[in-house]
């Protein structure tokens, strides 16, 4: 029994890197991408190989196992363990050299793949494989599951890319294999030698074989190359800590030529045929993955084949060729690069969008849904085999009543597919092994692999007698007996493995509903299927965003899983399953990865799977500080609508605005409201909008369409002059606006009304107030207040709900909470789904209501940042139309400006929220031409650029608002 003091003190001893034993580093990584769950003793983080080496001896000599790991996103279980996990994205990170007359990179195992791209790309280089996790995954995880992704037809796998390696084995010695056996270790070439035979024809020819060891890369035909036989051992052989990197010369330009057809029996048909015009990807989907309005030819199924060349007109003609070769029901050839990437992010999404599969609800202990799941997402056949193989797929779905969609690299003849398992239930785990079982002969039958890209792993070791034999796979453990006498460097995995349907990450997680507050209405009102949505992809861990994407600021700026989406929703996991975070909502672990959330929402949109972690925020605070006292931000800034009616109601708005301007006195409040040092405390408008409204003297004149433009609190308090400007665009396009009731008016009144709505009889019953989102309570999870407001808000609303008129919201935060909090939290009040669906942005409501209307033409272009909640939740569509029809030049950025309510604003966060607008929105605004008009919609972003950027930014409203005050 392994003394875990005395194993942790050692460790600290002879490693330089951060050695973590705790609640947290242990719970981010008791899972990667796959259905499997270890819970290990800790995670240690090596600085250099040296590193390695200490760790493994102090391992040794404790008889712990160690597991390599990257970044987290392998789908068979190879990257989970009981023992120590070596983290290698930590320090041992960097791209140690690149020699581009010689083609070469020398790498250590945690570098992301696209580090090395864009390091390679200015020398026309990169290198060949790409998995679609390339954002994230590390050239480590690459070689130890010997990765592929779509270009594979044209570059081979990573082996093909490999040519030397430093690794360290569990005993200590330090080896640099390559071919002619260099780095062999002892033993390796007598045990080769006797099985020469076998090793010429026990392994299928394909170019997807993936499975069990590459011990025929040792045969004397093969240069005996010791590297090659080491890529897609998953870290179970040697722990890898540097590789010499053959790259490519990419093409100049590309073309993609989007082949249509019937279905994916026609498609997989067809894809052989192309592989002659030396294609450089051969990719297959059906439209069960393709989004509406992705704009591909019309059709059941599609290739994506792309074709390259040293100009633009040779990579079209080249596409143009593989179009007329193909039998097609339609095709499209793309030549620009942004249409390119777009259609290439709906291929690399496929691993998380068929996790959620349309039809049912998430599946429960009764059975039946939607969830899908990874273990036998990987096979591959020879391709000239993959239509036939997919006919027998589909028909031994059918015999198990299970769905998948197939989709993938069908030039190499490999599939991935989830299925939609019930892993939860003691039946369905049972036919997920009887399934396991049946299709893994099958694939054998069709003489294909278990795995063509993502190993093993737990998921099908325990099957690959079926595809080997016995005698081969004994074969395979006396390699490992050579390499790793002592079974201590992943052990379970790839020989001796544990069954597969052991260790399953979803047994561990309770049987019965979780009380909550919100309705998770597409996880069926279950907050553990909410959880479990992230399959661990890792699309939160990229580094860098690319167009108006958002998904994960905090990540971003700290680089620590803790603070990345999927990092959260693994602690939540762990609270719920109970054995590594024991306090369950009280845990203090879950609350600080969770306070540098900035509930930007990004993740609802930009995750591929939908993980809304904003949500699971404010559902966890509401818990964890249920009967407690909370933080004084909660009380400064949540109740902050509270806070500011009061000042208007008072009139000491002045005299508010005037203290805060004492340096003193401003620093004491932010002392007591929990607030930064480091910021500004916003100026109180002296004339609300609300009071502005009353003082014009009118309420809903005019004749055009009736719109109710909402007051929201920053709009209201803090930045009337949106309000004031959004009226006069609203009227200037022929509509007639009010403001919401303030009166609740008994039974009968059905006046729409505006801020001064009155009923001569019933002035004495009516109930005063004023509506309100509720952002501030949900965003600090004070949810039972929140639920009140809005209740209120309904109420006051019933005269509007009652008419068609819509609700004009101008704050994107506001719109948002109405439009998907709301129903979300009032699920049984069926008010609020009415409510949300009559909400409009500022752009939505004169695009819909005044088509015809003409804006101003500004003529200028523009820069700024799309609002996070604006991107993830409303769509910003109607706002690009409005500001071309405008004359307004220029995308906005992606990106969080870092605010984020009242994030920015909380003692603690200062500095990850200028970080956060470090990344894109300070940088666009520098970067911007002069004259560029700034525009933010969000008072957050306002708020931001001036404390920040020192530079105004304005509302669309107010920018169209001002040109129309320049026309005669």
């Amino acid at each position: 029994m392994t003394d875990q003091r005395e194993l942790v003190a050692a460790l600290r001893a002879a490693v330089r890197g951060e050695v973590d034993f705790g609640v947290t580093a242990r719970a981010l990584t008791t899972m990667d991408a796959s259905n499997y769950r270890r819970v290990p003793l800790g995670v240690c983080a090596p600085r250099d190989a040296d590193d390695v080496a200490a760790a493994l001896a102090v391992c040794r000599e404790h008889g712990v196992p160690v597991v390599p790991r990257g970044g987290g996103t392998s789908i068979a279980g190879q990257a989970t363990g009981t023992g120590v996990v070596l983290d290698f994205t930590r320090h041992m990170n960097r791209l140690l050299s690149l020699d581009p007359e010689a083609g070469t990179a020398v790498v250590q195992p945690g570098l992301v793949l696209d580090r090395l791209q864009e390091a390679a790309a200015p020398h026309g280089l990169r290198f060949g494989p790409d998995p679609s996790t390339h954002s994230r995954c590390t050239l480590g995880g690459m070689i130890g599951n010997n990765s592929c992704g779509s270009h594979s037809v044209a570059w081979g796998t990573t082996a093909d890319n490999v040519r030397t390696l430093s690794v360290i084995t569990a005993r200590g010695e330090r080896l640099r294999p390559g071919p002619d056996w260099a780095g062999a270790p002892e033993g390796l070439r007598p045990l080769v030698d006797g099985e020469l035979a076998r090793l010429r024809t026990s392994f299928p020819d394909l170019p997807r074989r993936i499975s069990g060891y590459a011990v025929d890369a040792l045969l004397p035909e093969h240069r005996a190359d010791v590297a090659r036989s080491l890529c897609g051992s998953e870290g179970t052989l040697a722990v890898l800590t540097e590789a010499e990197l053959t790259l490519v010369r990419a093409p100049r330009a590309r073309a993609l030529a989007v082949l249509a057809y019937a279905d994916e029996s026609g498609a997989a048909q067809a894809a052989a045929g192309l592989l002659p015009y030396r294609p450089l990807t051969v990719e297959g989907m059906a439209a069960d993955l393709v989004p509406s309005g992705a704009g591909l030819p019309r059709g059941g199924a599609w290739l994506f084949v792309e074709a390259g060349g040293d100009t633009g007109a040779e990579a079209r003609a080249a596409a143009e060729a593989i179009v007329r070769a193909a039998d097609v029901v339609d095709a499209l050839v793309v030549t620009d690069p942004a249409r390119q990437r777009a259609l290439w992010r709906i291929r690399e999404d496929a691993s998380g969008t068929a996790t959620r599969m349309p039809g049912g609800t998430s599946r429960t202990k009764s059975g039946g849904g939607s969830e899908a799941w990874p273990g036998w997402e990987d096979c591959a056949v020879p391709p000239a085999r993959l239509g036939a193989y997919l006919r027998d797929f589909r028909a031994l779905l059918a015999e198990h009543g299970l769905r998948g969609t197939p989709y993938g690299h069908f030039g190499d003849g490999c599939i991935h597919v989830r299925i939609d398992f019930d892993l939860l239930t003691g039946p369905g785990v049972a036919r997920f092994r009887r399934f396991s079982e049946e299709l893994a002969d099958l694939v054998v039958a069709h003489g294909g692999s278990l795995s063509g890209e993502h190993g093993d792993g737990q998921a099908r070791a325990e099957l690959l007698p079926r595809m080997y034999g016995a005698e081969t796979v004994a074969l395979f453990e006396r390699v490992k007996g050579v390499w790793d006498p002592d079974g201590l460097l992943n052990p379970g995995m790839l020989v001796r493995p544990a069954p597969l349907d052991a260790d399953l990450r979803f047994s561990a997680l309770p049987r019965e509903p979780v009380d909550v507050k919100f309705g998770y209405p597409a996880d069926a009102g279950d907050f553990s299927a909410a959880v479990r949505r992230c399959v661990g992809v890792a699309k939160c861990r990229t580094t860098s965003v690319s167009g108006s994407a958002v998904m994960c600021p905090s990540f971003r700026a700290t680089g620590e899983e803790e603070h990345s989406t999927r990092g959260r929703a693994r602690l939540l996991h762990e609270m719920l399953a109970g054995e590594v975070v024991t306090d369950g909502w009280r845990s203090t672990e879950v609350r600080d990865a969770l306070d540098l959330c900035l509930s930007c929402k990004g993740c609802r949109s930009d995750c591929p799977v939908g993980v809304d972690m904003a949500t699971y925020k404010a559902e966890f605070l509401h818990h964890h500080y249920a009967g407690r006292r909370r933080p004084a931000a909660h009380y400064a800034m949540g109740w902050l609508p509270v806070w500011l009616r009061w000042a208007a109601r008072t009139r000491t708005a002045g005299a508010a605005n005037a203290l805060a301007s004492v340096r003193p006195l401003a620093r004491l409040a932010k002392r007591l409201g929990g607030i930064a040092a480091e910021r500004e405390i916003p100026r109180l408008a002296e004339e609300t909008l609300s009071r502005w409204w009353r003082r014009r003297r009118q309420s809903a004149t005019g004749e055009g369409r009736l719109v109710v433009l909402w007051p929201d609190t920053f709009t209201e308090h803090l930045s009337p002059s949106v309000g004031r400007a959004a009226v006069r665009v609203l009227e200037a396009a022929g509509l007639r606006v009010a403001l919401p009731p303030t009166l609740r008016l008994p039974s009968g009144g059905r006046r729409v009304g505006d801020a001064r709505s009155r009923s001569p009889l019933s002035l004495l019953t009516a109930r005063r107030g004023r509506v309100c989102c509720g952002l501030t309570y949900l965003s600090t999870g004070q949810l039972d207040r929140a639920r009140a407001v809005l209740g209120r808000t309904l109420d006051l609303l019933e005269p509007v709900l009652a008419t068609d008129a819509p609700l004009v919201v101008l704050e994107p935060s506001c719109a948002a909470a109405l439009r998907t909090d709301a129903p979300e939290l009032l699920h049984d009040d069926p008010r609020a789904a009415r409510l949300a669906s009559r909400v409009l942005t500022f752009a939505e409501t004169l695009e819909t209501y005044a088509p015809d209307w003409a804006p101003p033409a500004v003529n200028r272009p523009v820069t700024g940042q799309t609002h996070c909640h604006q991107h993830a939740v409303l769509g910003d569509g109607p706002d690009r139309r409005l500001r071309e029809a405008a004359g307004l030049t220029g995308e906005l950025s992606g990106g969080c400006c870092g605010l984020a309510g009242n994030f920015g604003f909380e003692r603690g966060h200062h500095g990850v929220s200028r970080a956060c607008a470090e990344e894109q929105l300070l940088p666009a605004v520098r970067a911007a031409p002069q004259g560029a008009v700034i525009q933010a919609d969000g008072f957050s972003c306002r708020t931001q650029l001036e404390q920040l950027g020192g530079v105004r930014g304005r509302h669309l409203a107010e920018i169209l608002a001002e040109e129309l005050d320049r026309r005669p």
